[in-house]
């Protein structure tokens, strides 16, 4: 075994232990792809999950980059690629199987692609959406070798073409897409950060049953804005509201209007 290999094992036991990872086929995932392909050569600039000052890793090599830590694509931007126990915990809550039809909105480099591919398998699809130009191009280089994924320069608001049994955004949104809920198979599991200017906010996860949706609250997140993230006085409106209704628990409804949830489906509990 390498100091490599044994650097990529600790990092998977670290992230097992530190978000009790129940999922093999995430924790085989994570083991299997090399991070160090999706960002770029080193030194890399890096930060820990919470905190705001980057520093360079003491050395170019690859072992550097086997820790829980953020991973800067644009410093000046505070773009970076997520931190891994974070998003490991996502996929592992929102149970994505082998052979299911993926929607990845916003992939960056294409590191979490690559896991959730690998967690799909090739009966399985990963439809990676990134709106900007520069990071669908890497994104698409770095994916070359995974003939499961499809990464695609859209605006992941306005243009899904199939349906999907997961849609994970990896950015901020102020409310879900109408598009992105329609666009869910039956039984298929929404999970999209909703987030204020600010940059925080929470995760949530919305199921479909048949004709209607459950959204239930995850975890808190800072994360980068997604395209068409705005900051007017009504989306911050919407983004609370959404906030305040699912701290009181699982909300169920059929449609969404202006970002908000609509015809209110029974057995949701009082707002």
């Amino acid at each position: 075994m390498t100091d490599l290999d044994a650097a990529r094992r600790r990092y998977v036991e670290t992230i097992k232990k530190r978000e009790r990872i129940t999922s093999a086929p995430l924790l085989q995932a994570l083991a299997a792809v090399p991070r160090e392909r999706f960002l770029g050569p080193g030194p890399w600039r890096i930060r820990k999950g919470g905190g705001q000052a980057y520093r360079l890793t003491a050395s170019a090599d690859p072992i550097r980059l086997y820790d829980d830590v953020l991973v800067a694509i644009d410093a000046r931007r505070r773009l970076d690629t997520g931190l891994p126990s974070l998003w490991a915990h996502l996929i592992d809550v929102l149970d994505v199987a082998e052979g299911a039809r993926v929607v990845q909105i916003g992939c960056g480099l294409g590191y979490f692609t690559a896991i959730l591919a690998e967690i799909a398998g090739p009966k399985g699809a990963v439809l990676a959406l990134e709106c900007d130009k520069e990071l669908a191009a890497r994104a698409r280089a770095n994916l070359r070798d995974y003939k499961n994924v499809d990464v695609v320069r859209a605006d992941a608001t306005r243009k899904i073409e199939s349906r999907a049994d997961f849609i994970i955004a990896h950015a901020g949104f102020s409310s879900p897409a109408p598009l992105w809920i329609k666009s869910l198979r039956p039984n298929g599991r929404l999970l999209l950060p909703l987030t204020g200017k600010d940059r925080e906010g929470t995760v949530i996860r919305i199921t479909r049953h048949g004709s209607v949706f459950e959204a239930d609250a995850i975890r808190r997140i800072k994360i980068f804005p997604g395209q068409g993230r705005g900051t007017s006085a009504l989306e911050a409106r919407v983004t609370d509201w959404w906030e305040r209704a699912l701290a009181l628990g699982p909300l169920t409804f059929r449609t969404i209007e202006n970002g908000l949830p609509s015809d209110r489906a029974p057995g949701g509990g009082s707002r």
